[in-house]
Formats: C-alpha cells, structure tokens, sequence
C-alpha cells in the first residue's frame, strides 16, 4: 500500500516591487490570491450574500455585497479568508494592513468581513474584535453589521444582536463579535480569533496604543486559525506612534525590504515619482488612492472637495490631500511651507553624528532656542568641515514630561522622537539646559567650540549651565536677535541646502520641524512661523538659524596650524 502523501505547503510572497505600476493601472494590490481556493469560496459566497442595506446602486436600495463589490475589496477578502488551512486550523498570513482613502466603503467592508469570519468560524465560544478608537466609529462598524443581519432572515435566526454592549453571537458556536470603542471599553484579557483595528492613525496619537494593542491580540497566541486587519485612512499629521510603525513596516514588505509572508500589505498611495512632481493634485489621478471611485465615492464630489480646499486655505488642503488622497504629511506637502523643506531630505548623510561632527570640523558653532515647560528646547550644532567647508549638522532638543499631559496630540509623537534617540524627556526643570551644556563644553572641550548663539530673551539659564560646565561665558556666547534679523540665516541656509554645501544627520525630530515651518515675507524680511498655531513644533529648527547667524560670519578655524620651513 503506498503512503498518502500530504499536499505540498503553499509557497508565496506578499512583496509587490511593481506596485506603483499596478495602482497606476487600475490592477489589483493584493500581492497574493487565496492560498486555500475552496476555503476562500465558501466564504466569498457568505460575504457576497451579506446586503449593504444603506446604499442605492443603480437604483437598488440595499444590494447585496457580491452585486456591487469591485475586484480590488474582493481580492482582499479572498486572500484573508482563502489563508486558512481548515486541514490543520491553521491560518498561514495572519496580519493584514489597508490604507484607504477616506468614502471608499471601509466600515461597510470591514463589518462583511468580520461577520463572514463569525459565521464561518468553527471554534466553540470564540471571540471576534473590532476595535475602533472612538465610540462614534465603533458606531459606524457596528451598524452595518447589526442591518446586514437584520435585512436576512436566515441570519436573524443564527445570530443574536445585543445593541447597548455592540455585540452579535452566534447562537449555534456561543461565538461573538464585539466591536469595542478603545476609549470606553476595555481590552484587556481578550481571547480573540479575530481583531480588526479600524482607523490605526488615530491609535497613532495615543502614547499607550502600542500596548493597547497588544492586549488585545494577545489571545491569538494560542489560536492558530487567528488573524489580525489594520484598517486605516492617512493621519492628518505626520505619521506617529503604532500608525507609524505599521505604515512602515507595511511598506517594507511591500517593497521586498522585509521578507515576511505572514504580513500582508494592501496601500493605496501614491507611487514617488508621481508626489515629486505633485501629480497627486491633478484630479484625473485621483483614482489612484480611491478604488472605489464610481461607487461610493464619485469625481465631481472629489472634484469639489478639492476645489473648497484649495479657495479655503493651505491647512484645508492639507486635511485633503491626508484623508481623500492619502498623501503622507511631511516636509513638502504644503506650498506655503519653508522654501528649504523640499532640499532637507536631499541632504541627509547617516555618517553625521555628533562624534563625526566634532572630530571632522576645524570649527563649531551651536544654537539654542525654546525651553518653557510647555515647549521644546532645541539644539542645533554647525560644524564647518576641514577641507570642504561644507557645514556638518547636527540637532537635539528636549521636552519637559508635563508637555505629555498638556499636549497630548503630540505625546506619541515625543514618545517617537525619543526612541529615535533624537529628543529626550525630562522630569525635572533645568534638567535640559544642563545636558545641553555637557554638549557645549564637549565640543569646547574638543577645542572646536567658537560661539552658542541664543535669543537673548531666553538666555540666563543657559548661560548659568555652561558656565557650570566649564565654560567661559566670554567670547563663547552670543546672543542673536530673532524675527526679521534672522532673514540672512535663513536665507543662508536655504541656498546651501539647494547646493548641497550641507550634510545632516538623519533625524525624524528635524523631519518633522522643517514640515512644520511655515514662510512669511514682509516687506523684504523673512520670517519662519509654525503651519499651524499651537500645532507641532520648530523650536530646534530655530536652534539652527540661530547657529547659521554666527556661522555664516565665517568664523576662523580653532584647529592649530602648522607649517614646515626647510632651511
């Protein structure tokens, strides 16, 4: 009798390097079809009988899902459901990550695909979550669900619906799915299958996301068959905190940097060399981020959003492009933003560190600016390298922990910043002037340092720390007028950045201050104010300009010089 040999185990990638071509085509993003065919069939044929009971199309209030879904949502739901091995319960992708542009049907997808996972489930008493930041959106998840039930009689027979706790159970495995509004309910002790996270950019400006998170897939330890679905629009900030780290990784895999088959990516986003040349504000490319255009979201209702953005302001389009087009927001989205904004990346050198830049310039001068409890202080060293005379850059800042409770929208962010070993958080005043003055005698210690340039509104307490430090106050510190007499600094640095006669260290705290920075022209000074009033932070930005001011004075080199005579 021969042996019966097992079927061979599926060999795939989620790596799609042509996406950029695919989006612009119109193809589909699901980098892998179903692994298990049959699997993802009997599924399908629970999610297409699921009704969307809000919608008219053509016509026809209430559709059913397989009448009105395009291929892009149902190629994800086939490579979810079509992962699982029924043979072994075992489920081979086990995370899956969606960026879509807001309108395109997310809430009405991920209700389908969380009620046909409930339904199609075999394990006895087994817990479905989605989890949604607010009560409002775990609303617009639960809804859709709740009518998809009660529009089919079959359905109303199997599960039953509990509105003042947002959960449905099944009534033939005791299985539920609870949708769960993170900022009311609790998520700790979960034994989920399957978690779907809508909206993760907003878990993104929450400082204990992270851990959030992780409590409430933890159960998925000890369930094979479990899944977890990120779902998300664009952050209408930067990108912080477990968004970014996910929106990361999810493009990594993508682009084959990372190899991980058990994560799947699905990003609609502009491809790079379509934002350099700001073709993501051309309305016949807005397709790319909207697969759903036609359906639930139409081209003149883009059309129109579009041009209210553009009469109400730079802000308003910003809010635009981040939710309906799901452009990243950086240092150049905006066209009012810094004129050296679109150089700064440009002009990264990882080789630039601190240690680099002591040791390779023949003079140094630092800047400082900022510091109130509620506010950065920031750092900028500029070193002139021997040589080249091109200027070495390198910056710091630090943030006192109360900013964590008075700024919570950006304590994530910090949070970041600080893991990136570029900003440090302090519990207690002065603290930070006192690191900053290590920094300063390290460098004078080094016999590189010519001055430290502050406002001279806020220069006391520095002036106290590095002189503590062992620094002489004379001759080493300079105070540099702000406003409109920083215009030559500015300026400076901006033909430099052009030029590429500058070299910075990769740092996301200056990413994320130059995408801030604002210009303002009055009469013929320049000026550098914040996007948004009250919203992020330049301070270590400031830092630099007022190191520039006394950099672009060419200062003389501090390294000795020695010449040979021969007799």
């Amino acid at each position: 009798m021969s042996a019966v040999l097992a079927p061979p185990k599926p060999i795939w990638t989620t790596a799609l390097p042509d996406w950029g071509e695919r989006i612009l085509a119109g193809r589909s993003l699901t980098p892998v079809g179903a692994l298990f065919p049959e699997e993802a069939d009997a599924a399908m044929e629970v999610f297409h009988s699921l009704r969307m009971v809000d919608a008219i199309v053509d016509g026809v209030q209430g559709p059913l899902m397989g009448d009105v879904c395009l291929p892009w949502i149902n190629d994800f739901a086939e490579a979810i459901f079509g992962s699982y091995d029924e043979a072994t319960n075992n489920r081979l992708i086990q995370e899956y990550f969606l960026l879509i542009s807001k309108k395109n049907g997310k809430s009405t997808d991920a209700a389908a695909i969380m009620l046909t996972a409930l339904i199609r489930n075999r394990r006895q008493s087994g817990e479905f979550l989605i989890l949604a930041p607010t009560v409002e959106i775990a609303n617009n998840s639960f809804g859709p669900a709740r009518d998809m039930i009660k529009a089919d009689d079959e359905l109303k027979d199997m599960l039953r619906i509990q509105e003042n706790i947002r959960t449905i159970t099944h009534l033939g495995t005791g299985a539920t799915l609870k949708v769960v509004a993170a900022d009311s309910d609790t998520v700790g002790g979960k034994k989920a299958i399957g978690v779907l996270v809508d909206e993760l950019w907003l878990f993104g400006k929450q400082p204990n996301a992270e851990n959030m998170l992780r409590e409430a897939t933890g159960g998925l330890v000890s369930r094979p068959e479990g899944f977890t679905i990120f779902l998300s629009t664009q952050s209408d900030q930067a990108p912080a905190g477990v968004f970014k780290q996910k929106l990361n990784y999810a493009r990594d895999v993508r682009d084959g940097k990372i190899d991980d088959p058990k994560f799947l990516p699905c990003l609609y986003e502009f491809p790079p060399e379509i934002l350099e040349v700001n073709g993501h504000r051309d309305p016949s490319l807005f397709y790319v981020t909207n697969p759903n255009l036609g359906l639930s979201v139409s081209q003149d209702w883009l059309d129109r959003e579009f041009a209210k953005a553009e009469n109400a302001g730079e802000d308003s389009m910003c809010g635009f492009l981040a939710k309906h087009l799901n452009v990243e927001i950086g240092v150049n989205i905006r066209s009012n933003n810094w004129a050296g904004a679109p150089y700064w990346k440009q002009c990264e050198v990882v080789e630039v560190t601190l240690d680099y830049l002591i040791k390779n310039s023949e003079v140094v001068v630092a800047g400082a600016d900022g510091g109130g409890l509620d506010d950065l202080l920031g750092f900028c060293l500029i070193g002139r390298e021997r040589k080249t005379r091109r200027w070495l850059i390198w910056c710091y800042a630090w943030a006192h922990s109360i900013v964590l409770e008075r700024r919570k929208n950006e304590a994530a962010r910090l949070l970041d910043l600080q893991e990136a070993k570029c900003l440090k958080i302090v519990d207690t005043p002065g603290q930070d002037v006192q690191e900053l003055a290590e920094i300063v005698a390290r460098v004078f210690k080094a016999g590189k340092l010519h001055q430290i340039g502050v406002d001279p509104s806020g220069i006391g307490g520095i002036i106290d720390a590095i002189v503590e430090a062992g620094v002489p106050e004379k001759d080493n510190v300079m105070g540099v007028q702000q406003g409109w007499k920083l215009t030559g600094a500015i300026k400076t640095v901006e033909r430099k950045l052009v030029a590429k006669e500058i070299s910075h260290a990769p740092q996301p705290l200056m990413d994320w201050c130059v995408g801030n920075a604002k210009s303002e022209v009055k009469g013929s000074n320049l000026y550098i104010t914040k996007q948004v009033s009250g919203s992020g932070k330049i301070d270590p930005l400031l830092a630099l300009f007022n190191a520039a001011s006394i950099m672009l004075l060419n200062p003389p080199s501090k390294e000795k010089q020695y010449q040979m005579r021969v007799f």
